[in-house]
């Protein structure tokens, strides 16, 4: 006898697993290049308009793992329908992962920043980080009215906080480390989230009544 597995269940596990996705991706990709430095490149030059295997990096890298992130967005906007607050951070997950999978479709043109491929690659890089801040940012406050999620608040916000503080690692001698520290907050927080959803994807969120 079958047993029926609900979409959000479903939606959660990929969530979880998509952080191990992305990372077996980029170091079997970058291991294929020995001029390649984590310190000094960019991920996106793995997929790059003159990189070899740009197509497997594009969408196995972003394409896909941005369709995960959008899927994350529909699954808690379902979760948590009955709450009015809910559309701005389920849309703005939704967004996050589209632009992701943007960013994936146009390749970034590093001999020619002002190409049109390049500044649809920045729209989609740039794009998906400020939907997942608006997301990170505003789930939080939904989350502390339900006594389940309530646990995530702090960390989640952590993770949205520690993404931001990277941005600030980006220059010097290694500014690639803090793109990848970066990446490591946003993946862990989507893995965080899917984990909620997971665990709760057969319960009916329970209110404490309390203010926002």
């Amino acid at each position: 006898m079958r047993v029926a597995v609900p979409a959000n269940r479903l939606i959660g596990i990929l969530a979880m697993v998509v952080p191990i996705w992305f990372a077996a991706v980029y170091f079997i990709l970058a291991g294929l290049r020995p001029e390649y430095s984590h310190l000094t490149k960019a991920i996106s030059e793995l997929g790059s308009v003159d990189a070899p295997r740009a197509w497997v990096w594009n969408l196995f890298g972003y394409i896909l793992p941005g369709a995960i992130v959008s899927m994350l967005g529909y699954g808690i906007g379902k979760h948590f329908a009955s709450e009015a607050g809910i559309r701005t951070p389920s849309w703005a997950l939704i967004a996050s992962g589209l632009l992701m999978a943007l960013s994936g479709i146009f390749q970034g043109d590093f001999e020619n920043r002002t190409s049109f491929t390049m500044l649809m690659h920045a729209v989609g890089s740039l794009g998906s980080f400020v939907a997942f801040l608006v997301c990170g940012f505003s789930l939080p406050r939904i989350w502390r009215r339900y006594d389940e999620w309530r646990p995530l608040t702090w960390l989640t916000l952590a993770l949205v906080l520690g993404s931001i503080i990277t941005g600030f690692l980006r220059v010097g001698e290694a500014p690639g480390l803090g793109q990848r520290l970066g990446f490591v907050c946003f993946f862990l927080w989507i893995a965080v989230v899917g984990y909620g959803l997971y665990r709760h994807a057969d319960q009916r969120p329970r209110g404490t009544g309390g203010a926002a």
